[in-house]
């Protein structure tokens, strides 16, 4: 899976950017589904941020009866373990890390890159974040879990990555238990994720979207320019 078709915002009219936000959608979404949410963070106008929107690929879901949607991987089964084609997974996070690379060749330092990514797309960024080979600036993770917890290669250059994990308490597609789960995998990884959450289901809420931009704007002012 490479050349991946993203959808693009940049927070300054004249199109510079010295950091990058690469958003990944959910099940059956496309990359327009969170563009919405770039003005309503409310950057400070001096970041010049680019936010990138990657539209996954159609491919037929098991679990929804091989019915051909966008979807970053197989789902296979919807019990307690959330079975997935990990191959797939994998795939897709390859296919992030050569979107890290497009915004370094654009000048970027990778340093200033954060991945984020809802349901699916949560899952992959955690899999692309950690085995990324060049160090990012950061992860945010919504509403979702961590599949490829026991299989994941993490690279030394993100060893030390900052983690935002947020989740719904009454999510009825991603349980607010795989959430804490990821959470509790990264821990015992070594890592220190921040967890938040929010009394909604499946979806993103005002209080989020304020503690997003507080997030994004606090990682990247430590990783400056």
């Amino acid at each position: 899976m490479t050349n991946l078709p993203a959808l693009v915002r940049e927070t300054r009219p004249d199109g510079h950017a010295d950091a990058a936000v690469i958003w990944l959608h959910g099940l059956g979404a496309d990359g327009s589904d969170f563009v919405p949410i770039v003005p309503e963070l409310r950057l400070p106008s001096d970041m010049a941020v680019r936010f990138i929107f990657p539209h996954a690929p159609s491919i037929p879901v098991s679990i929804n009866q091989g019915y051909v949607m966008p979807a970053w991987y197989d789902i296979l089964e919807m019990d307690v373990s959330r079975r997935v084609d990990e191959t797939q997974l994998r795939a897709s996070a390859a296919a992030v890390h050569e979107l890290v690379e497009a915004q370094m060749a654009a000048g970027i330092d990778s340093r200033r890159i954060i991945l984020a990514g809802f349901s699916q797309g949560g899952a992959v960024v955690l899999e692309a974040g950690l085995s990324c080979p060049h160090p990012l600036a950061g992860i945010m993770s919504l509403s979702s879990y961590f599949p490829t917890a026991d299989t994941v290669t993490v690279n030394q250059a993100n060893r030390e990555l900052p983690i935002r994990v947020f989740h719904g308490t009454a999510d009825p597609v991603v349980r607010e238990a795989l959430g804490q789960q990821a959470v509790a995998a990264l821990q015992a990884k070594g890592y220190k994720p921040e967890y938040s959450s929010y009394p909604m289901q499946h979806t993103v809420c005002l209080e989020e979207i304020r503690d997003i931009s507080s997030w994004l704007q606090s990682t990247l002012n430590t990783r400056s320019a």
